[in-house]
């Protein structure tokens, strides 16, 4: 997933073309507990590698004023992402991606399992993560690579991922979201709940769908099932003949001129949406945040299908130990302690831990944010630009509606390869 940096407030998931910048240089104690540090003589750096969803000038300017931690941003795609990982693990030290690239990353042994017992949020992490529910006890679909599955690994050295809960996790959480269809309410100009719409002739042309091979495919078997063709046993793990149908529906619509664009970055889907080229598309939350502060209607819309659920955390390269793997442990408990938590959830994301979260936010924030209540106040961006006017509501309702109304997570299939083949085929057709 894409976007652009956290200053703007409207990211996720950026393809930058660049690696991401930051901060000026300062010196800490190199302990884990404790804010603020100590100034000693040697300068604390971590080379940090992500998509952009939890990065920000304002983040790692105020992790380095809290640990005196130097964050460098090294900024790529999702899959790029992935082949750093695979063939370049000593190029990073701390590692920020998503719970369905794990199928590929642990089994190479380039990532180095993290100890729970060394985070001291770990116990307050909120159980969508490791129990499959929300905090108000709604069970979340487990379809595709859901965060619980993968959470944690059968030993410190190992490849193999626990059915129960150990000491070693693969991926500290961090921020997650439930995904849909964004539209263009004042184009459309009727009710929307179903993501068959997606293909619905009506907007030939008009429409568009994500480009990302492991996040595009879970929304096309949405509109797959939502249309009534198909029923999966596990679209986050389709049989080859399952992948094969899927995109059949798809190429066809594609031939018949359904969609106007197959984006990657979160600006093409900005752009797409706020010029009117789309009237209905995958979209990422902030990205519908973003076409609203631009003055033009745009509406995150919930489904009657539920919502495609992604998940992000924190671990580090099999290269770091010693002083570097101390300061990681310090830099994610700080990460974890409620600044960063309370910038992202004011995106739009989720905070691992909502308790430091909350601390950190303004009541009216929280109550708009995550109970899905009408500001009371204007909304404001992590920058200070306006997001929503007071009396909005939050697309979606509350965060136990939306993450209780999970029917599935990005994923890695066993069947991958023949997956990203049949898929770029489709893009290509």
């Amino acid at each position: 997933m894409t976007e652009t940096t956290k200053k703007t407030g409207v990211s996720r998931r950026t393809l930058l073309k660049s690696t991401a910048g930051l901060a000026g240089l300062a010196a800490g104690s190199g302990a884990i507990t404790g804010f603020p540090y100590v100034k000693s003589a040697e300068t604390k750096v971590l080379r940090y590698l992500g998509t952009a969803v939890n990065e920000g000038d304002d983040i790692s300017k105020q992790c380095l004023k809290d640990t005196g931690i130097k964050i460098e941003y090294i900024t790529a795609t999702t899959d790029d992402v992935t082949k750093r990982v695979m063939t370049q693990p000593n190029s990073f030290d701390v590692l920020d991606t998503e719970y369905f690239s794990l199928k590929k990353l642990v089994p190479s042994g380039n990532i180095l399992a993290l100890d729970a017992r060394k985070i001291k949020e770990f116990d307050n992490i909120t159980p969508v993560f490791t129990k499959g529910e929300t905090p108000g006890g709604k069970k979340i679909g487990g379809q595709g690579t859901a965060p619980w599955k993968v959470l944690y690994l059968e030993g410190k050295d190992s490849k193999k991922f626990a059915t129960s809960a150990t000491e070693f996790v693969t991926l500290i959480p961090t921020v997650y979201n439930a995904d849909t269809l964004g539209i263009r309410p004042d184009l459309i100009k009727r009710p929307i709940s179903t993501w068959a719409e997606l293909l619905n002739p009506e907007f030939k042309g008009k429409a568009s769908i994500l480009n990302i091979p492991s996040i595009g495919i879970m929304d096309a078997a949405m509109v797959v099932e939502a249309t009534g063709k198909y029923k999966y046993a596990d679209k986050g793990n389709m049989t080859k003949e399952e992948i094969d149908l899927t995109m059949k529906v798809m190429t066809e619509a594609k031939k018949a001129g359904q969609f106007r664009a197959f984006w990657k970055d979160f600006n093409e889907s900005v752009n797409l949406m706020a010029s009117g080229e789309t009237v209905i598309q995958s979209m990422w939350s902030p990205a519908v945040t973003k076409v609203r502060s631009m003055g033009i209607p745009c509406t995150f819309q919930p489904l009657k299908e539920g919502y495609r659920s992604w998940a992000s955390g924190f671990c580090v390269s099999k290269g770091v130990s010693g002083a570097k793997l101390e300061w990681a442990y310090e830099f994610v408990n700080w990460f974890l302690s409620g600044y960063a938590g309370a910038y992202l959830n004011r995106q739009g994301y989720y905070s691992a831990v909502l308790s430091t979260a909350k601390a950190h936010m303004e009541p009216y924030e929280w109550a708009y944010w995550m109970e899905g209540k009408p500001a009371e106040k204007d909304i404001k961006a992590p920058d200070g630009s306006l997001l929503e006017k007071a009396g909005a509501v939050r697309d979606g309702g509350s965060y136990e509606d939306r993450m209780g109304g999970v029917a599935c997570w990005n994923a890695v299939m066993d069947e991958n390869d023949y997956m990203v083949r049949k898929w770029n085929e489709f893009i290509a057709a």
